[in-house]
Parts: C-alpha cells; structure tokens; sequence
C-alpha cells in the first residue's frame, strides 16, 4: 500500500509515492500552456488511479491565499480577501483553510475545483494543507529576526521572522533571479531589518539555483543553507 504526495505549483505538479519511508517513484509534470483544464485533471486523474493507494497527501502552493491572525472566524470572506491578491473565480475554486498554531496564522487558499474533485473521487483518505503552513511548521526558530527563503521550481516562498513573531510571508514566481534579489533587498529595508543583524536561511532547490545563492552572499553576512531537496530525499519540506 503506498503513500501519494501531491505539490501543486504554478508551473506544474510534483508527485512522489512512498511505501513506508522508502519512495518508489517521483516525478514532475509541467503545464503546458496550451493544455486545458480538463487535460491537467485528466492527468491527475492517472496519478490518484495508481493502484494501492492507501492516503493521499496534497500540498498546494498555487498563488492564491492570504494570511490572517489565527482565529479569524468570518471564513465566508476568504475568496474575497484572496482577491484582493489575485484573480479568483469563485465558480471554479475551493476555499479551503491552513491553521498554523506554531506563529498564530492561518490561511485562505484557493484550490481549482477540478483538481479537488479528482481527488476526492477515490474516496481514498486524503489531506490538504498550503504550502506556506507546512513551511511555518518545518523552521526552527531562535529570538532575532530571520528570513527564510524557500526555493523550488519558478517559485520561492519567503518568510520574515522577528523574535518568533511572522512578519511578512509571501509565495513569489521567480523568473529572474536579479528580480527576486531586488525584492529581498526592497522587503527587508521596508520592514526595517537590516543586513548585518537578520540571519537568513535556504531551504530547497538550493543546488538548482546556485547563482542566485552565490549573489544573495555578496550582501547577506549570515546565510545558512538548511538543506537541498535531493531527489527522493528531501521532498516538499519532508510532508507526512
């Protein structure tokens, strides 16, 4: 019986199973942009078919969401909110909601109707979560403030920490590396952190996308890669 590990980005889908901790297959689907979104579901739908399957785990990092204080309670304005971030067509999304007790967020995210119901249909036991609550779980904290960058495909999610307290998150695309530094730079002087006093921290792709890293360097004292998603190894943040 095996485990599906679903991530949906912007790009594509990455999709790994797992028998216990050893992981039998992993691959990477890219949306062409042609394809329909009847064609994407039909896609998905071979995945979920794989025979054995006894859970489905399924992370979502498309850009769609917004944060709020945990406890927020008025769940009938969250595709309004996420609207006020980006396009939403309530017709043919989800609302669903990531609570992170660990900072006291939670978020709203949109999920395409048409990938929830390919997966639903099975009736196989499956969960979902946001990308940036599975991300909030997996730091480890210290009392100063911290940025946290996670790197995969053309996207990075970042997070801006002040004595355990979140700042700012955001889930970027990342189609320039010289875009995405500029950003980091604007950010941090907005927020008022500074170079020499934030600690920063790399997480995923970190191999794939050295060149960004190496310049990241050349203005940050205090950089730590954390880990490298090595394939079959290190996937999605380690999801369970």
């Amino acid at each position: 019986m095996e485990h599906l590990k679903l991530l949906f980005t912007k790009d594509g889908l990455q999709h790994q199973l797992c028998r216990g901790k050893n992981v039998t297959s992993e691959r990477t689907l890219v949306w062409n942009d042609e394809e329909t979104a009847e064609a994407r579901a039909a896609h998905l739908a071979e995945i979920v078919g794989t025979k054995g399957l006894k859970k489905i785990s399924v992370i979502s990092a498309l850009n769609h969401f917004t944060m709020m204080p945990a406890g927020f309670k008025e769940h009938e304005l969250g595709l309004d909110l996420i609207a006020l971030n980006a396009p939403v067509d309530k017709k043919q999304e989800q609302l669903m909601l990531a609570i992170n007790k660990k900072f006291d967020v939670q978020f709203y995210y949109a999920f395409p109707n048409a990938f929830y119901e390919v997966i639903k249909k099975p009736e196989i036991p499956a969960s979902f979560n946001f990308s940036g609550e599975q991300f909030l779980n997996s730091i480890r904290t210290r009392n100063q403030k911290e940025i946290h960058i996670n790197l995969y495909g053309q996207q990075c999610e970042f997070v801006a920490l002040d004595r355990r307290k979140v700042t700012l998150y955001n889930n970027l695309d990342v189609s320039s590396e010289v875009d995405f530094l500029y950003f980091i730079m604007f950010t941090i002087s907005k927020i008022g952190f500074g170079l020499n006093e934030t600690q920063f921290y790399v997480y995923g792709e970190t191999t794939e996308n050295e060149t960004f890293i190496s310049e990241l360097r050349k203005f940050v004292k205090k950089l730590k890669i954390v880990f490298d998603n090595i394939p079959q190894k290190n996937f999605i943040l380690n999801i369970k």
